[in-house]
């Protein structure tokens, strides 16, 4: 093989480029000549995250969850409607093309026929990691609640019916109970010592696909969405199914439970929540000693303070609580707390953001006394406060206002009675919230019929709902439009 050499002019340019990066070399300051190592190390120095996965992953759990959902008369029935055998697999929305729903078959039409049945169908997949060795699993409320079966697979294909210990809706937690020994738990850590950066990992079943493994970092703390705790924000992959499964940290440490993610699609955009483990152990240990969370409240509702009320009423910024009314037999009334005051401390605690204070008054030990620092009139108070029970979470108090709602029944409807010149039965949709509004439902719909029942009156509708019962779904047959279809509520 032959090599050419480059001519003269050549030689004499590159010994000119040389030349000068030497003397570029040169003149650069000292610091900037050790820098490029430590750069480089840092670079070097990517995590390596299979041995944490190894110590981990068998102690991370799948969770099926069924409900039960009503049905007209069994499937090809001496009687019965053909198209039965279609509800019976697509559900009991289905209806035949060109029927009017007021045809739509009843259970009850036939005197000799069977009672209405119900059928077992698969409601969700979700996560959870082992607490203990003795068969604690933790995972969401949302993944258990409004479910009838509860069913959790380790990662050797081992299958156990899961009991429910305690569920707390406000932190979306839930402790469940198996009946299984000499388990690997998953260690505990420390969630205040998390620091944006740093490396974590989601292990759980996205889209039902177990044991799969993402990691990022976390690119927050202490986010605020106005729920009620802060949450973990990181950027870790985290999709429908992955929900109660453990972040954790590179020393193979349960640091969160992911529970939410950021998304305009339904999918993983970038943004995951987290609650914080730290956060989740105070529940867990009065989950076991009560099977639910007893929380303080003071008896205020409350709102933000805008920057310009702040300026107004003589506060630098717009930190704190603004009392927009106060419970007239509540502890905050008693202790003098007044509306327009401005809560800017509870108990020695800041209030920096108003969704503080129903953490800081529901964490404290009803029957203790705790001091409100209130703002009014341009100058500071303490009010001394006996703290009180919380007996209904779902309409504290502590909460926003916008939290409130009045005048709906626990479908989270209010109705009214049709029209005189309507030539229909039913009722109109006057308001929906809640699990009612989450289900499609608006205001203007006419609910037909719930279950097996037909819609006549308010009064009627009424009585129907309050002797519904509260641990099974119910179906409306809802016309909108004239057009009718069946919505599932999980009240």
């Amino acid at each position: 093989m032959a090599f050419t050499l480059p001519n003269a002019s050549g030689i004499q340019r590159l010994a000119a480029c040389a030349a000068t990066s030497l003397l570029l070399v040169s003149t650069l300051p000292m610091g900037a000549a050790q820098a490029q190592p430590a750069v480089s190390a840092r670079v070097a120095a990517l995590p390596d995250f299979t041995q944490v996965v190894a110590d981990t992953e068998n102690s991370v759990v799948n969770i099926r969850t069924t409900e039960t959902i009503p049905v007209g008369r069994n499937p090809g029935a001496p009687g019965g409607d053909p198209s039965d055998l279609f509800r019976w697999f697509f559900g009991p929305d289905f209806m035949p093309p060109g029927m009017n729903p007021r045809q739509a078959p009843r259970p009850h039409a036939q005197p000799n026929q069977p009672a209405p049945k119900e059928r077992t169908v698969p409601r969700g997949i979700g996560s959870g990691f082992i607490l203990s060795a003795d068969g604690y699993i933790l995972t969401n409320n949302h993944v258990v609640d409004n479910s009838n079966g509860i069913f959790v697979t380790m990662t050797d294909g081992k299958e156990y019916k899961a009991k429910v210990i305690g569920t707390d809706a406000r932190t979306d937690i839930a402790l469940l109970k198996i009946d299984a020994d000499d388990l690997k738990p998953l260690p505990i850590g420390d969630s205040d010592t998390l620091k944006k950066g740093q490396w974590v990992l989601a292990i759980g079943s996205p889209f039902g696909l177990d044991s799969t493994v993402t990691a990022g970092i976390v690119s927050a703390i202490n986010r605020d969405t106005g729920d009620y705790l802060p949450f973990i924000q990181t950027d870790v992959a985290v999709n429908p199914g992955n929900s109660g499964g453990p972040l954790i940290n590179l020393e193979g440490q349960v640091v969160g439970i992911n529970s939410q993610i950021v998304s305009r699609s339904g999918g993983f955009m970038g943004i995951s929540l987290a609650i914080p483990i730290d956060e989740v152990m105070r529940v867990v240990d009065q989950l076991k000693a009560h099977g639910k969370v007893i929380r303080g409240r003071i008896g205020v509702q409350i709102t933000e303070v805008q920057d310009d009320v702040a300026k107004a009423l003589g506060l630098e910024d717009g930190r704190g609580a603004l009392v927009s009314s106060v419970d007239p037999d509540g502890p905050a009334a008693k202790a003098g707390v007044h509306p327009g005051d401005v809560i800017t401390q509870f108990d020695g605690h800041d209030i920096k953001h108003m969704s503080d204070l129903p953490r800081l008054v529901g964490s404290t030990k009803p029957g203790t006394h705790a001091t409100i620092q209130v703002w009014r009139k341009g100058k500071s108070l303490d009010l001394k406060s006996k703290v009180a029970e919380l007996e209904q979470p779902a309409t504290s108090q502590d909460e926003p206002e916008a939290a409130a709602a009045d005048g709906t029944d626990r479908l989270g409807l209010a109705v009214k009675a049709l029209p005189a010149d309507t030539d229909s039965e039913g009722v109109e949709v006057s308001r929906a919230e809640g699990v009612a509004a989450e289900s499609g439902i608006e205001v203007g719909d006419i609910v037909l019929r719930i279950n097996d029942a037909d819609i006549t009156s308010p009064k009627q509708y009424e009585k129907i709902v309050k002797g519904l019962p509260k641990d099974k779904p119910v179906v409306l047959l809802v016309s909108r439009d004239q057009q009718s279809q069946w919505v599932i509520l999980k009240p």
